[in-house]
């Protein structure tokens, strides 16, 4: 799933395309990404057309375009979803769902090979769709409060991973960017947050920030077509990446040889040296 990187370099790839264009109409190619909306795609499709977007906005991994109108596409892009602007005249990528006519001749197109993301009108999400209220801003976010956030995280039993990966503590983490973290920081994933004092748990949060930043940057991180940008073009942070992935390889800090172990369905990546599990 596209963490907070990869969905802020898509939201402003649209930003940049689509702000203050109005959807002349929409062709739903397949029901499934839609399959949230009462009226069924056909609905969908009328009650989209006409609408101007505003600004895309995001918070953590989520993402909406808002439209002038005070509702919002809500949008979940989950492992393989996706948009791609082209003409209309231009070949249809492979997995294309939603097709959304613009009013300057270009066309927004939803992908999803997997289909398990989808689109949503919110209704009256323009600001903040309700159905992302719950999730915690991100290290990005301007009124993200690190010494708060950091004090939430101390009061939580579970290893600092799961914590970091809980969105209703901080949001935009997941395991990529958790696993490089806890590099960056010298702690091992198992480590119950509580144990943190204020101060490591604060640098903690800083570091994640500046992971982040730097995957941004880089366009975020691409292991394979999965995802892109608008323009199709992938993220190369997966070039600097120091331990994610690097499973039997030479932590670049020590030489010690990292190790890939299981952690909740997923793996974590970690020094044995420079992590040390007290």
């Amino acid at each position: 799933m596209p963490e907070l990187p990869e969905v802020e370099t898509i939201r402003r790839g649209l930003a940049a395309h689509v702000t203050g264009r109005t959807i002349t109409a929409v062709d739903v190619l397949h029901p499934r990404p839609v399959r949230s909306h009462p009226a069924g795609p056909d609905g969908f499709a009328l009650d989209l057309t006409g609408r101007t977007f505003g600004v895309p906005a995001r918070r953590g991994k989520y993402l909406w375009l808002p439209f002038t109108d005070g509702d919002a596409l809500l949008v979940e892009l989950r492992m393989s979803g996706q948009f791609r602007l082209d003409t209309p005249a231009a070949p249809l990528p492979p997995h294309a769902r939603v097709l959304f006519a613009l009013n300057d001749g270009r066309e927004l197109r939803y992908v999803d090979q997997r289909m398990l993301g989808g689109l949503t009108l919110s209704r009256g999400g323009a600001v903040l769709p309700r159905e992302v209220a719950h999730i915690a801003r991100d290290p990005f976010d301007p009124r993200f409060d690190v010494h708060a956030t950091a004090a939430a995280m101390r009061r939580r039993r579970s290893a600092v991973k799961a914590v970091l990966l809980n969105q209703q503590v901080v949001s935009g983490i997941g395991n990529i960017y958790a696993d490089e973290t806890l590099w960056r920081a010298r702690l091992h994933h198992l480590r119950p947050a509580a144990e943190l004092g204020p101060r490591v748990a604060v640098s903690l949060l800083r570091h994640a920030g500046d992971v982040m930043s730097e995957a941004l940057a880089a366009g975020g991180t691409s292991f394979d077509s999965l995802y892109v940008n608008v323009n199709g073009s992938s993220g190369y942070f997966a070039h600097s990446l120091n331990v994610y992935g690097r499973g039997g390889e030479a932590c670049p800090r020590c030489g010690a040889p990292i190790e890939r172990v299981p952690f909740g369905g997923r793996s974590s990546h970690f020094c044995p040296r420079c992590q040390r599990r007290r």
